[in-house]
């Protein structure tokens, strides 16, 4: 009998975990919250104890749920959020419990003294590495070896998010290509890390895990777990990928310009080609796709779900987010000429960079919180519209967007979405399970339950399609002209505030 899989999703705000049976249909899945600690401006921490229970604890509750059978499971998978940086030791303990996660912006001083001696574009051209530069692990590498010289001195490695909980379960730590090509020090050509830029960098590539395919087995989970997890002795561990390039997996996105767009924390669009979608104004970002031969490129917007949770704790905090697309939606089209720019925690290079913050637009005494959840809402369509025309620029994209996500499961926002992005938004049976459902089609290739990722497709049923309605089309015009003067209006103050926050 085919085993079972255990899929994790290690997102920004929590870990999503699922357990699917062989044919890919969903037996129980779970999610478990975790905290991002903001101890000073630009910095966004995670603690890995907390990814630890968060994991541990969600993974007992699966075998917990009715109906699951322990004893059927076969394999975990791990979808990991993206440009990790955990310093280990010899033994591969962690040096640090706090860590810098993705959006975390403390290397930029770091990498304006790298690009004064290796060329910007070059080190783009290579690495696909569209986010701003401080961004990534290479960076934030040498701010641990400026600013902590004795955790550096001891550092033998450096790990990612699903790498560090991969090394916990089974004692292996290696990394798969579209982690690695997160690192600022990957070359996307050559799929390999690049001799070039680590020399340029002063950086050892044994700190740089060795990469095997998103499909290899590591090895079994350690006995130990196993028996604190509840887990059968011989379950076994697949490298698994990144979180962008599982969900593009997921969301049926892996043949030559298969595109989706997802919603969550952050928002991407994002199609998958053998060649990298590369500009040099607007950076797109790249990564190896999961599936070899492929890259996945993307244009994004880095506050969206985390600039709503921001906004329904300040309106609304004992509500919950159906309450919250329900008050939105008495709201006119257009918020009562309110505007919302989604960059609290800052952008994309695109959008003006960490140091570029949100704002609301218009807002007079006549607004009320309707008009303001409202505004959130559009603000984050719109910003993503943006994004979109300069993929749109960049290559061919389906005029039908399929969706998932956290922000996939509000009607009201796929409806915004297709009015001020112009395209139909397709919504399947699969929603925030993406990344999961990526994960784990990796372990059953791995293990053999699949021989290739095409049982994928017949997974997605689709529930609601959204056109754009015409009779919003002139104010979403003017919408958009009036959303990209206040996003340059922000870009332009950035370096303003900046100041007053030092």
């Amino acid at each position: 009998m085919a085993r079972t899989v255990l899929a994790l999703d290690l997102g920004t705000g929590g870990v999503k975990s699922a357990l699917y049976d062989a044919t890919g249909a969903c037996l129980a899945e779970r999610v478990q919250n975790y905290r991002t600690y903001f101890p000073a401006p630009g910095l966004h921490e995670q603690n890995l104890g907390e990814w630890w229970d968060a994991v541990s604890a969600s993974i007992r509750a699966l075998l917990d749920a009715e109906g699951v059978d322990r004893a059927a499971v076969g394999a975990i998978s791990i979808s990991g959020h993206s440009l990790g940086c955990i310093p280990l030791d010899a033994d591969d303990r962690p040096l640090m419990q706090r860590v810098p996660i993705w959006s975390d912006a403390r290397a930029g001083a770091e990498a304006e003294d790298f690009f004064r001696r290796f060329d910007y574009e070059r080190w783009y051209g290579l690495t696909g590495n569209g986010f701003p530069a401080g961004l990534y692990p290479l960076f934030k590498i040498l701010w641990l070896k400026a600013n902590h010289p004795g955790i550096f001195a001891r550092t033998r490695s450096i790990a990612g998010s699903k790498d560090f909980i991969n090394l916990r379960l089974c004692g292996i730590h290696a990394t798969d290509p579209s982690y690695a090509s997160g690192s600022g020090a990957y070359d996307l050509h050559a799929r390999a890390f690049s001799d070039e830029i680590l020399n340029a960098a002063g950086v050892d590539r044994a700190l740089f895990p060795e990469i095997v395919p998103s499909t290899a087995i590591l090895g079994t989970v350690l006995p130990e777990i196993a028996a604190e997890l509840g887990l059968p002795g011989d379950v076994v561990v697949v490298a698994g990928g990144v979180d962008n390039s599982c969900m593009a997996l997921g969301a049926r996105t892996f043949s030559e310009g298969d595109f989706y767009g997802s919603m969550g924390s952050s928002s991407w669009l994002t199609v998958s080609s053998a060649k990298p979608v590369l500009d040099s104004r607007v950076r797109p970002f790249a990564f190896a796709h999961v599936v070899p031969g492929q890259v996945i490129s993307a244009t994004s917007i880095f506050s969206s779900g985390t600039s709503l949770a921001f906004v329904k704790e300040m309106l609304m905090a004992e509500d919950g987010y159906e309450a919250l697309f329900e008050q939105a939606a008495s709201a006119p089209f257009g918020a009562n000429g309110l505007l919302f720019v989604p960059t609290l925690g800052g952008g994309t290079s695109l959008e003006g960079g960490p140091e570029v913050r949100g704002a609301f637009v218009g807002l007079d005494l006549r607004h009320g919180k309707a008009d303001m959840l409202r505004a959130t809402i559009e603000g984050i369509a719109l910003g993503l519209r943006v994004a979109l025309d300069e993929l749109r620029r960049l290559t061919d994209i389906n005029p039908a967007m399929t969706i998932v996500g956290g922000g996939a499961r509000s009607a009201l926002m796929r409806q915004a979405m297709a009015d001020l992005l112009d395209c139909a938004i397709v919504k399947t049976s699969i929603d925030q399970q993406s990344a999961s459902l990526g994960a784990a089609a990796l372990a059953m290739v791995a293990t053999g339950n699949w021989a290739d990722m095409q049982p994928l497709l017949g997974l997605h049923r689709i529930e609601q399609r959204h056109e754009p309605d015409p009779e919003t089309a002139d104010r979403a015009a003017r919408m958009l002209a009036a959303y990209r003067a206040a996003a340059e209006a922000q870009r332009t103050l950035a370096p303003l505030l900046a100041n007053l926050r030092a």
